[in-house]
């Protein structure tokens, strides 16, 4: 439950209030004992900038944030629950991270797991205290009436708790992953499926990054409830945020990082590009298999083209995702060790995050690679073209959510296919520049139809239309 310190509630006036599991700030507790502050990023951060007026409740993820709410130290217009870590360990990890994503981005080896026993009951029941201690914040806060917009799968009970016990407030869920078809969401046991569906269903008013998803969603309510009731279901596809982008983008540091990137990539090679978190639906692997494949099948290629992959570890405290890094890393040697020379290196593989040479890469991509197994949206797909100096090609998935706005200026790929994948970089490589030229435009303008700021008031008005 949250804890009795938790930094004390204002009076119930706030008139928009956020729920999600990570918030705006973190905080880090030096040796001396004092905190740092560091602010977060990303669209929902940028999104919420449009609302002046606002409360964003999140949780503690570690001992600086739960040290920070202890002492009662704050930012203005955020409140920290100190959750148990244990619990918040059990419905992170042992739930939200390891149950639903693998559900909803299609990630079991179905032959072995998922195995639901008694632990993942016994981690149920924190994933349900875990999104009550939510419920209980947001309906303490919440002024008469108020607007509450709930976050993501960490969070998928916390609508119907909170309309029980506040049925005047206007509630809307908003779904950042995929959502699975029904078969595969069935793996999920009978009343667990039926509680998550419900829970989310306490919304008036359930959204998703596109239409398929939705579709998915609506899918597996109807076979499993008989209908979605009186939650009203909507989509809004994430943009990126262009001003941003190309403002940071030509900072001095972006500038430095460019230099160094074209010193490793050496004179007058082309580049793919990617940037991606280890995370198991993102298909590094693959896509590194790929581009051996396309050096094997296109030998014309080596020593004029680097595969320039940006691998950040992700979830490092679960050991799949530790396996899966280090795959990555063995893979991009093993590549380098069978086709390198003395003068060409033929993947520069970073595993550091750095959002400045992120950008730096952008702005160097010939390529950009974006071939997820699965994926919500995909920024990335989105923010590449927008960046890009000279123009990019992108081969992305056709199961990137990204694909449903996109696909019609990209070389769609099945990410399971590696040939079919390697013969799409060649077909990039290979791209006039007056065509790469016309794609990368018409995919900027695609890519920021709804920026972060316009997507977040959408869904308010949304929202709060009868």
């Amino acid at each position: 439950m949250v804890s009795e310190h938790a930094a004390p509630a204002a009076a119930s006036t706030a008139q928009v209030l956020v729920a999600s599991n990570r918030g705006p700030v973190s905080y880090t507790l030096g040796e001396d004992g004092t905190l740092d502050a560091k602010r977060g990023g990303g669209g929902l951060v940028s999104g919420l900038s449009a609302v002046d007026d606002k409360l964003w409740v999140c949780a503690a993820l570690g001992d600086g944030d739960r040290e920070a709410v202890r002492r009662g130290v704050g930012e203005a217009g955020v409140r920290m629950l100190d959750i148990d870590a244990g619990v918040h360990a059990d419905a992170y990890n042992g739930i939200a991270n390891s149950v639903l994503w693998f559900v909803h981005h299609l990630l079991y080896q179905t032959p072995v797991e998922p195995v639901f026993d008694a632990e993942f009951r016994r981690q149920w029941a924190s994933y349900e205290t875990y999104n009550r201690a939510f419920a209980e914040a947001l309906a303490e806060e919440a002024g008469p009436g108020a607007s509450v917009l709930v976050q993501d799968y960490h969070l998928a009970l916390v609508p119907g708790m909170l309309r029980e016990l506040r049925p005047d407030l206007r509630i809307g869920h908003f779904s950042h992953t995929p959502w699975a078809p029904v078969d595969y969401f069935r793996l999920l046991p009978d009343d667990i499926a039926e509680q998550l569906l419900r829970g989310i269903l306490g919304a008036d008013r359930a959204a998703f990054l596109t239409r398929r998803w939705a579709d998915a969603f609506i899918g597996c309510c109807t076979e499993i409830l008989g209908g979605t009731g009186r939650t009203r279901i909507g989509v809004h596809g994430l943009g990126a945020d262009a001003d941003f982008l190309r403002r940071r983008s030509h900072e001095a540091d972006v500038d430095e990082r460019m230099a160094a990137l074209r010193e490793q990539v050496g004179e007058g090679r082309k580049t793919i590009v990617r940037v991606d978190r280890t995370e198991l639906s993102k298909n590094i692997v693959r896509g590194l298999h790929a581009y051996r494949a396309l050096l094997d099948a296109h030998p014309e290629w080596r020593e004029r083209v680097v595969h320039i992959a940006f691998a950040y570890p992700s979830r490092q405290d679960l050991a799949v995702y530790r396996d899966y890094t280090a795959a990555v890393q063995t893979l991009a040697t093993e590549i380098n060790g069978a086709y390198g020379t003395e003068s060409w290196t033929p993947v520069v593989l970073h595993v550091k995050d750095d959002f400045a040479r992120s950008l730096a890469a952008y702005r160097l991509a010939d390529v950009a690679l974006v071939n997820p197994i699965r994926d919500g949206m995909n920024l990335v797909a989105k923010e590449v073209p927008v960046v890009s100096d000279h123009g990019c090609a992108l081969v992305l998935s056709r199961e990137a959510g990204a694909y449903e706005e996109l696909g019609e200026d990209a070389i769609v790929v099945n990410p399971y296919d590696v040939t079919g994948t390697a013969e799409a970089l060649h077909e990039a490589l290979t791209m006039s520049g007056d065509e790469r030229s016309g794609r990368t435009k018409r995919l900027a303008e695609a890519a920021t139809a709804l920026p972060p700021q316009q997507w977040f008031l959408d869904q308010l008005k949304a929202l709060r239309q009868e």
